[in-house]
């Protein structure tokens, strides 16, 4: 029984339909996930298209709604197929998300995709009244604003999956994860408890982050508060809160950053452009540069603001001449994402790659279709950001002298700028014995 054809990315069309029986039969979350005998944020997660309900799961379902599990799985539009995209456009103050977003509209117009735009939660409230200050505290006032975007990102979905087109995308201003950078760690995990949510979950459930940095780093003359009610931050606050956004950020595995080492309008042009190349517009390039480093200092690195911890097992599959296909659980502390890539090489630091988001489930099934003479690779991921670029550091269990660094960049020729405290010993993109794929060969 599968449920992953007609809706490619996240299931939004199924989830929509699961929430509308659900709300016709009079039932909150809670008491569906006792029916079911399952938890509530599973049901959540099903609703909002982020996981699927198991074989078992759904013929409980169709005994709980009066229907056939045929019928269950139908869309109601009938089967067809269907992307939903759903991104996060970020930065500090100043930034020039709101020239930015009127930019995604006209390109993205034109290369087929209805554009959909979350408005920014935190300026809504703010000039409707509700403040940090005006609240009993400001975890008070996050739980309110983190409570409404969710249910604003909700409602988004719902409409795009009924939307009779081919591709969405749904731009949010700004995401979850901002909210972190106006709290303190234990601020935000009661937050997170009051929610029911974890991290992971809040983080990755964006497909992309894109964030642009202030004009207060680099652009300081341009720097102004008159366009905007709820902007209050000099340029050393907008400076510091804008170092605090990419720390929150980091750790997703599509983040990108967008500096002002150049004019306004090529800082747009390289936005669009890192957008197209996610996208797949025309075709879904990734161009990465790999390096043997020293073993690093792991705990230095967590203690990093600006540096996140990510457990990864990598499962390679059998895949067609040419091609590499494998799948990933991704996450921290018992929190995961499941995803499943195919890599076709064009040149020896660029690749076509193509990714989907994988429920539990289907995580499972494809592993039945590993590649025995590959062991799976499990590695730590270091996730740093420094000088406004996003590094990868990889740590091997079986490796205790060195590590490997990875950078995804615009073009081949962006140059690099390693981080101090990273001893680089020499590039490995080519040497195809550094390759995943390679050692998890090398070390069965």
């Amino acid at each position: 029984m599968e449920l992953s054809e007609g809706i490619a990315m996240n299931d939004y069309a199924f989830g929509n339909y699961l929430y509308e029986l659900r709300r016709r039969a009079g039932l909150t979350q809670k008491e569906m996930a006792q029916q079911l005998g399952v938890t509530n944020k599973a049901v959540s997660k099903w609703e909002t298209g982020r996981s699927k309900p198991t074989t078992n799961a759904l013929r409980k379902m169709a005994v709980l709604f009066g229907i056939s599990v045929e019928k269950l799985l139908e869309n109601r539009g009938g089967a067809r197929h269907m992307d939903i995209t759903k991104i996060v456009i970020t930065g500090g103050p100043c930034a020039g998300k709101t020239t930015a977003m009127s930019w995604i509209q006209s390109n993205f117009t034109k290369r087929g995709y209805t554009v959909l735009f979350v408005p920014e939660t935190a300026t809504e409230l703010i000039t409707g009244g509700v403040a940090p200050w005006t609240c009993g505290s400001n975890a008070e006032y996050q739980k309110c604003q983190m409570k409404l975007q969710l249910e604003k990102e909700r409602v988004f979905e719902q409409a795009a999956a009924t939307m009779p087109v081919d591709k969405v995308l749904i731009v949010c201003d700004r995401g979850l994860l901002d909210n972190k950078a106006y709290m303190t760690e234990l601020e935000f995990s009661c937050v997170l408890s009051a929610l029911d949510c974890n991290e992971v979950e809040l983080r990755d459930a964006y497909d992309a982050v894109f964030h642009l940095v202030t004009a207060a780093k680099g652009a300081e003359r341009f720097y102004t508060t008159a366009n905007n009610a709820a902007r209050t931050e000099t340029v050393e606050q907008a400076a510091e809160l804008d170092d605090r956004l990419i720390a929150a950020w980091t750790g997703h595995p599509h983040l990108r950053i967008i500096d002002n080492a150049t004019d306004f309008e090529e800082k747009l042009k390289r936005l669009i452009a890192e957008m197209s190349a996610f996208l797949g517009e025309p075709e879904p390039l990734e161009i990465e540069r790999k390096f043997l480093i020293g073993y690093p200092d792991v705990s230095a690195l967590e203690k990093l603001p600006n540096c996140q911890r990510v457990e990864i097992i990598q499962t390679y599959l059998h895949a067609a001449g040419g091609e590499e296909s494998r799948v990933r659980q991704r996450g921290m502390d018992g929190n995961y994402i499941y995803t499943q890539t195919t890599k076709r090489k064009v040149t020896g630091c660029k690749r076509i790659e193509v990714e989907r988001r994988l429920s539990k489930d289907e995580y499972l099934r494809l592993l039945m279709d590993a590649d025995v003479s590959c062991r799976p690779i499990r590695k730590t991921r270091y996730c740093l950001t420094y000088d406004n670029q996003y590094f990868e550091i990889d740590v091997y269990p079986f490796w205790q002298d060195k590590a490997i660094l990875e950078i995804e960049l615009g073009s081949e020729e962006t140059p690099i700028r390693f981080p101090e405290h990273i001893r680089v010993t020499r590039e490995v993109t080519e040497d195809e014995s550094y390759k995943n794929a390679s050692l998890a060969k090398a070390f069965l």
